[in-house]
C-alpha cells in the first residue's frame, strides 16, 4: 500500500469518477469505460473496503469544458468540500476537469480537506507542494489538449469548408449525389411544394401569407428527418410560419455554400450556469461564401429582396426606415408616411365609433416629451386619395398589361396547386402500389407476416381515397380552372383599373399591396401656407415628385360667412335695412354658409360681427307727416288723407313704421295752392288750433 494511504484516508469513501466527453466515446470507446470501471479494484487493493467505494458514472458523455450538466461533478465537490471523501479515483486528470478553474478549484478543497486524489499514474497529496505542482501542470496541459484539439478541428472544418466540401446536413429540397455534391431534390412533389412557397410569398409579401394560403388550399409540406431510424426520410405536414421563415433566411436556396452563419457564445446566466447561446452573424461576416456552388431554386438578388421584405415586415425595426408590412385597417398609406420635421414614421390612430375615422399622426417629440403638440396630424382620406389618384394616372397606360399579368399570375397560381395535389396523389398511389408488391411477394403460409402486409397495403389504399377525396372537394369549391367567359370579365375589369381600385370587393390589404410595388416612401410636411401640406413621394427605382394637397378648412371656417357675401351686406346696408338686404341676396341666388336663403337674424348677426351700421330710417330729402303738416298749417289727417290718395310719395318699412315723405317744389305748390283754395281744409285747421 501507497505510504501517503493512512488510516484517516480509508476511514472514508473512496469516489471513483468516469467521464468521457461524448455519447460516441462512450458506444464507440468502450474499452475507456471499462478501464475506468477497473479503478474500483485498484481502490479495494490500496485497502478500501468495497462498501466504502462510490462509482460516480452519471457524467459519462459530457464535455469537461465546464460545470454544467456534470451533475457527478458538482457531487463530487460538495463531498469533498465536507472533508466526508477520503480519495479521488481518475484514469487521468483531465477526466476530472478540463478547465483550470474547475481543477484548481478542486485541487485546493482537497489540500484544505486532506483528501487524496489516485490517478493511473500516482497518488497525490495535495499538502506536497510537489505533488500539487505536478497536478496543477497536469490541469493546464489537460486544458491546453482541448484547446489545441479544438483548433485543429475547426482548422480541418474550415479548410474543407473553403473548397465547398465540408458535408453538413442539407436543408429540405436538396440532397447529394453519388459525387457528394449537392444537387436538388429529384422528388418532384418537394420540388413543387419549395418553389410554390417561394412564388406565394413574392405574391403576398409575408411569411403568414404563405402559412395561410398552404392551408387554404391543403398543400402539405415536406421536413427531411436525421438521425435514427427515420433518417433521410421525408415527413410530410402542415407548413408553420417558423417554417418559412427559415427556408426564406437559407442562403443555399439561392445556391450559395455558406460556412459560418451563426456564432455561439458562452454566457453566465442568472444562476451562475454557464450557457451557449447561437446567434446569427451579419450577411458580411459570414466566414465562406461561394456563390452559384449548385443549382438554385431563386436567384441571389430574389434572396436578397425576399430578406429586405423580412426585415421590412419586422414590428420592432427603425420607425424612421422600416415601412411595416401591408396589414389590415382603412388607413392606405400606414407605414409609408415619413414627418418632414422630425424624420419618423407617422403612426395611425383611429378614432371614432368602431375606428371608423383613421388619422396620420406623428406624436413622437410630444412622446419623448421634446415637444408640446404633435409634429402633425391629418385625416387618413385625404392623404390617400390624392396618392390613390396619383397612383392611378400613372398606371393608366399600362393598365392592359396589368390585367394579363394579374391574370397569368392567377393561372400559374391555379395550376401550381393542382400539381400539387396531383404529384401527392401520385406518391399516395405509388406507396399503395408497393404495399401491395410487398404483400404479393411474401409466403402465403406465414400468416404472421402475411397479415401484417396485407393491413399495411389495405391502409395504403384508403389513405389514396381519402386524398383522392380530399382533391376533389377541393376542385368543386376552389380550384375550378378559370373559364374563357372569366377571363374576358377579369381582362375587362382590369382595363378599368379606377373602378376595381374602389370596387368593394377589394380589400384594403390587397390595395396596400399594388401601392408598395410603386411607393417606397412618402415624405409629408407643412408649408408655409395655412391650411396645406406638401407631400414628397419616392417611388421605387429612385424618382421623386412632390404634390402639394389642400386641406379643407375647420367646421368654423365653413360656418364662416366670406368676404364677399359680408362687403355686399356692407354696400347694402348703408341705404337697405336688413329685410331688404336679405331680400336682394336672395334674389341675387346667394346663399349662406350652410347652403340657406337669408332672413333677417342672419343679416344682424353678419352686421354685429363686423360691425356695420344699420341704414338710416329717414333719408336726407325726407320729412315726417307731423313736419309736412306744420309746413303746410294743415291737421295730420290731411297728410294721411293725401298719402291714401296718392297725392303725394310717401314710404314706411312696415306696418308699425312711420311714414316718410318726399315732396318736390313743384308738388309743393300745388299743395299750397290747394290749401288756400279749399274752406274745408282752412275750418278744419282753425278748429284745430
Amino acid at each position: 500500500m501507497n505510504g501517503k494511504i493512512a488510516d484517516q484516508h480509508l476511514q472514508k469513501p473512496a469516489y471513483i469518477y468516469l467521464r468521457q466527453s461524448t455519447m460516441s466515446q462512450v458506444r464507440n470507446h468502450q474499452e475507456s469505460t471499462e478501464r475506468q470501471y477497473a479503478l474500483k479494484d485498484k481502490a479495494i487493493e490500496m485497502g478500501w473496503n468495497p462498501s466504502m467505494i462510490r462509482i460516480l458514472d452519471r457524467d459519462l458523455g459530457v464535455s469537461g469544458a465546464q460545470t454544467t450538466g456534470r451533475e457527478d461533478f458538482k457531487t463530487l465537490v460538495a463531498d469533498v468540500s465536507m472533508g466526508a471523501v477520503g480519495a479521488v479515483f481518475a484514469l487521468e486528470a483531465s477526466r476530472l476537469a478540463r478547465s483550470c478553474a474547475d481543477w484548481h478549484r478542486l485541487l485546493e478543497l482537497c489540500s484544505l480537506t486532506d483528501t487524496l486524489i489516485i490517478d493511473a499514474d500516482n497518488c497525490y497529496d495535495m499538502a506536497d507542494f510537489n505533488d500539487l505542482l505536478i497536478l496543477g501542470m497536469k490541469g493546464t496541459m489537460s486544458q491546453a489538449e482541448l484547446h489545441f484539439l479544438r483548433v485543429r478541428l475547426q482548422g480541418g472544418k474550415l479548410n474543407k469548408a473553403k473548397k465547398g466540401e465540408l458535408r453538413f446536413p442539407l436543408p429540405v429540397g436538396f440532397c447529394y449525389d453519388d459525387q457528394r455534391r449537392i444537387v436538388v431534390d429529384p422528388d418532384q412533389e418537394v420540388q413543387g411544394a419549395l418553389r410554390l412557397l417561394f412564388a406565394t410569398f413574392r405574391s403576398c409579401g409575408t411569411a403568414y401569407g404563405v402559412v395561410h394560403h398552404f392551408a387554404r388550399h391543403g398543400i402539405r409540406f415536406p421536413k427531411r428527418s436525421y438521425g435514427g431510424i427515420w433518417s433521410g426520410r421525408l415527413i410530410w405536414g402542415r407548413l408553420s410560419e417558423g417554417r418559412v421563415r427559415g427556408v426564406l433566411k437559407n442562403p443555399s436556396y439561392a445556391g450559395l455554400y455558406v460556412f459560418g452563419r451563426y456564432h455561439y457564445r458562452k454566457l453566465l446566466s442568472p444562476d451562475g450556469q454557464i450557457r451557449h447561446k447561437m446567434t446569427a452573424l451579419p450577411m458580411n461576416s459570414w466566414t465562406v461564401t461561394i456563390q452559384n456552388h449548385h443549382d438554385a431554386y431563386i436567384s441571389w438578388e430574389e434572396f436578397l429582396e425576399n430578406q429586405s421584405i423580412m426585415q421590412q415586415n419586422q414590428t420592432n425595426g427603425e420607425e424612421n426606415i422600416l415601412s411595416g408590412p401591408a396589414r389590415e385597417g382603412l388607413a392606405l398609406l400606414q407605414g409609408l408616411l415619413l414627418c418632414g420635421n422630425c424624420g419618423r414614421r407617422l403612426s395611425t390612430r383611429y378614432k371614432g365609433n368602431g375606428g371608423i375615422y383613421p388619422l396620420y399622426e406623428c406624436n413622437w417629440l410630444k412622446r419623448e416629451g421634446l415637444a408640446t403638440h404633435s409634429c402633425l396630424y391629418v385625416r387618413c382620406d385625404l392623404l390617400d386619395n390624392a396618392i390613390a389618384q396619383r397612383v392611378l394616372a400613372i398606371l393608366q397606360p399600362a393598365q392592359l398589361q396589368i390585367a394579363i399579368a394579374a391574370l397569368q399570375e392567377l393561372q400559374h397560381r391555379d395550376e401550381s396547386t393542382k400539381q400539387q395535389w396531383r404529384m401527392r396523389i401520385e406518391r399516395a398511389e405509388y406507396e399503395a402500389q408497393l404495399a401491395q408488391k410487398r404483400y404479393e411477394e411474401v409466403d402465403p403460409s406465414n400468416r404472421l407476416v402475411a397479415g401484417t402486409l396485407e393491413r399495411r397495403w389495405n391502409d395504403a389504399l384508403v389513405q389514396l381515397e381519402e386524398i383522392q377525396q380530399k382533391y376533389n372537394e377541393y376542385a368543386q369549391t376552389k380550384g375550378r380552372a378559370i373559364t374563357p367567359e372569366q377571363q374576358a370579365k377579369i381582362l375587362a375589369l382590369a382595363q378599368d383599373l379606377p373602378r376595381l381600385w374602389r370596387s368593394p370587393s377589394t380589400q384594403p390589404k390587397d390595395r396596400k399591396r399594388m401601392l408598395r410595388l410603386l411607393v417606397k416612401d412618402i415624405t409629408v410636411m407643412k408649408t408655409s401656407q395655412p391650411k396645406q401640406l406638401s407631400v414628397n413621394i419616392r417611388w421605387h427605382g429612385g424618382a421623386t415628385e412632390s404634390i402639394t394637397i389642400d386641406l379643407p378648412p375647420r367646421m368654423c371656417d365653413k360656418m364662416r360667412y366670406p368676404n364677399k357675401i359680408v362687403q355686399k351686406v356692407r354696400e347694402l346696408a348703408a341705404s337697405l335695412h336688413d329685410d331688404q338686404i336679405a331680400e336682394t341676396l336672395n334674389a341675387a341666388n346667394l346663399c349662406s354658409s350652410m347652403g340657406k336663403p337669408f332672413n333677417v337674424s342672419m343679416i344682424k348677426w353678419i352686421r354685429y360681427k363686423h360691425e356695420i351700421l344699420p341704414a338710416p330710417s329717414k333719408l336726407p330729402n325726407e320729412i315726417s307727416v307731423q313736419e309736412l303738416a306744420e309746413r303746410f298749417g294743415v291737421s295730420i289727417h290731411v297728410v294721411y288723407y293725401w298719402i291714401e290718395r296718392g297725392l303725394i310719395e310717401a314710404r314706411k318699412r312696415n306696418s308699425g313704421s312711420p311714414y316718410w315723405i318726399t315732396i318736390s317744389p313743384q308738388k309743393e305748390k300745388e299743395l299750397s295752392e290747394w290749401v288756400r283754395r279749399s274752406v274745408k281744409i282752412r275750418r278744419q285747421s282753425a278748429r284745430d288750433s
